[in-house]
C-alpha cells in the first residue's frame, strides 16, 4: 500500500496534522496513519496511550467533528490510524480551509476557497443570486431566440414556452427566490461584463506564435457569443478548400463544422468565469487552438475525456439552457463527438491539455490537397509505421515540412510528434537548420 488521495502516513503526531484532518474531512474523507514513515516503514509510536487520549478531544474541540482513533500492531510495532469521513459541510482550521487532492494538501483561498464554499452549499458559481437586476433589463430578442430554438429541439413543455419571460427563467431554474442567477444575467443580459468581468472571448488568427496578423472580441450573452463566434471562425478565419461535385461547387473547412461548434460550445458552458479572463481561440493556418481557465471535475485526467464519462458541467444552469436549446447534449458526450468528427474527416486525433487552472483543446488541420478517405489502402490520417521512422522518411522527402503537418500525415497529436522529434535530435540522427519559421530540417545519416 501506498500513500494515495485517501492514506496519509506521518511518523510522529504533530499538531500541525489537524490540517491533514481538516483536507480529509472536506474532500472525500482518508485515514491518517502515524507511525509509519513517508518511505512506508513501520517506525511505532513510544507514547500510543496518550495520543489515545488526546487527539479525539483535540480534533473535536478544534476542527468541531468526530473521527475514529485506532489502535493496531504492524510488524510487531504500536501504530494509530485517524480514519476521518467526508463533511457534508465546510470544515476549517483556526479560520483556514485545507482541502486533500491527489496525495496533496492545499489551503484554499480566493476563487477556490469561494467555489468550494459555494459546492458545499450545494451551490456552483453561476448560481449566485444578483441583486438589482430584473428581467426588464434583458434583451427580449434573446428570449424570443431561445424560445425557436426550444421549439425546435422539443426540450422545454410547450406551456412554459407560452408563459412571460419572468416564468420562463423560472422554468429553466434561473431564479433564487426574487433574485436572478449569475448564470441568467450571462444568458440574457445584452451587456454581462457589467456584472461579470472577463464574460467575452477573443480571437486572434496568428502566424506564428509571437505574430497576431489580425483579432476580433466578441461581447454580449453567450448566446450571441457562440453564434458570431461561430460565423467568424468560418467566414474570416478559415481558408476552405474549394472542390467540385459534378456541377455543384463544395468548400471544405480545415476543420469539420460540428467539432468546431462543440469546441466552443464547451469553452462556454465549462469556463471558470470567476477567473476574470476572456476565452481566447487562437488561429494558425496549420491547427487552432481553444482556451479556456476552468478545472476538471477531482480526480479527473484528459485521458477521462477520451472515453465515455458522466456530464459534469462546471456551470450547470448554464449548461442546462443550452441544453433545452438543443444545442449541447447531457450525457458528457461532447469531448467524444469531437474526436469522431476529426476521425470521420481524417484528422489526428485532437488534444487536450489541462494544468489546473488552465484547459485548451487544440484541433490540427486537413493536410492541404489532401481528401480523406481517399487513399487507397490507408486509414485516413494513419501511415502504418514507427513514428520515429516516418518522420525521417518524410522529412527525406520534404525536408520544409512543419509539426503539426508530420501530425496530420502520421495519425499522431502534435506532443507526441515533439517527443520523437527530440529524441531524434538527442540521437543525432535529426537536425534544424535556420529558424522555427522558414528553416528546415537535415536527416543526419539517413533513414535506416
Amino acid at each position: 500500500m501506498s500513500e494515495s488521495q485517501h492514506r496519509e502516513w506521518k511518523e510522529s503526531w504533530r499538531d500541525d496534522y489537524l490540517k491533514w484532518i481538516c483536507g480529509f474531512a472536506n474532500a472525500e474523507g482518508g485515514v491518517l496513519i502515524i507511525g509509519r514513515d513517508d518511505k512506508g516503514n513501520d517506525v511505532g509510536l513510544s507514547n500510543v496511550k496518550k495520543l489515545l487520549e488526546d487527539l479525539p478531544n483535540k480534533i473535536r474541540d478544534v476542527l468541531g467533528i468526530i473521527v475514529d482513533v485506532n489502535l493496531f500492531e504492524s510488524d510487531g510495532k504500536e501504530l494509530i490510524e485517524i480514519v476521518v469521513e467526508a463533511y457534508p459541510y465546510a470544515i476549517n482550521y483556526k479560520g483556514q480551509y485545507h482541502y486533500r487532492t491527489g496525495s496533496t494538501k492545499q489551503e484554499l483561498k480566493g476563487a477556490a476557497l469561494d467555489k468550494f464554499l459555494l459546492q458545499k452549499q450545494g451551490k456552483r458559481w453561476d448560481g449566485v443570486p444578483i441583486p438589482k437586476v430584473t428581467v426588464g433589463d434583458f434583451n427580449p430578442d434573446t428570449f424570443e431566440s431561445f424560445k425557436q430554438q426550444a421549439a425546435k429541439s422539443q426540450r422545454v413543455d410547450s406551456d412554459e414556452l407560452q408563459s412571460d419571460y419572468q416564468g420562463l427563467l423560472e422554468s429553466l431554474h434561473l431564479l433564487d427566490g426574487d433574485h436572478l442567477k449569475r448564470a441568467a444575467i450571462l444568458l440574457f443580459h445584452p451587456q454581462p461584463e457589467q456584472f461579470v468581468t472577463g464574460a467575452f472571448i477573443k480571437i486572434g488568427f496568428f502566424e506564428t506564435d509571437d505574430d497576431l496578423r489580425y483579432q476580433d472580441e466578441v461581447h454580449g450573452n453567450v448566446f450571441d457569443q457562440v453564434a458570431i463566434t461561430f460565423d467568424l471562425l468560418r467566414t474570416k478565419y478559415m481558408r476552405a478548400e474549394i472542390r467540385y461535385e459534378g456541377e455543384q461547387r463544395v468548400e471544405d473547412l480545415p476543420y469539420p463544422e460540428a467539432a468546431l461548434r462543440e469546441a466552443l460550445l464547451n469553452a462556454v458552458a465549462h469556463k471558470d468565469y470567476a477567473s476574470g479572463i476572456p476565452i481566447q481561440i487562437s488561429v494558425y493556418d496549420n491547427h487552432i487552438l481553444f482556451f479556456n481557465p476552468g478545472e476538471l471535475p477531482d480526480n479527473w485526467t484528459v485521458d477521462k475525456l477520451k472515453t465515455k464519462h458522466p456530464s459534469k458541467p462546471s456551470n450547470p444552469d448554464i449548461a442546462n439552457a443550452f441544453f433545452r436549446a438543443g444545442l449541447i447534449e447531457a450525457w458528457g458526450r461532447g469531448t467524444l463527438k469531437i474526436i469522431k468528427e476529426c476521425e470521420l474527416a481524417g484528422l489526428p486525433t485532437p488534444e487536450f491539455d489541462y494544468e489546473n487552472p488552465d484547459f485548451s483543446l487544440t484541433l490540427l488541420a486537413k493536410t492541404p490537397g489532401k481528401t480523406p478517405g481517399k487513399t487507397p489502402g490507408k486509414t485516413p490520417g494513419k501511415t502504418p509505421g514507427k513514428t520515429p521512422d516516418l518522420i525521417l522518411a518524410l522529412l527525406e522527402q520534404n525536408s520544409e515540412l512543419t509539426v503539426p503537418e508530420l501530425a496530420a500525415e502520421i495519425g499522431k497529436d502534435r506532443r507526441t510528434i515533439e517527443r520523437a522529434i527530440s529524441k531524434l535530435q538527442q540521437q543525432g540522427k535529426l537536425e534544424r537548420i535556420g529558424p522555427a519559421k522558414g528553416g528546415k530540417w537535415n536527416v543526419l545519416g539517413g533513414n535506416e
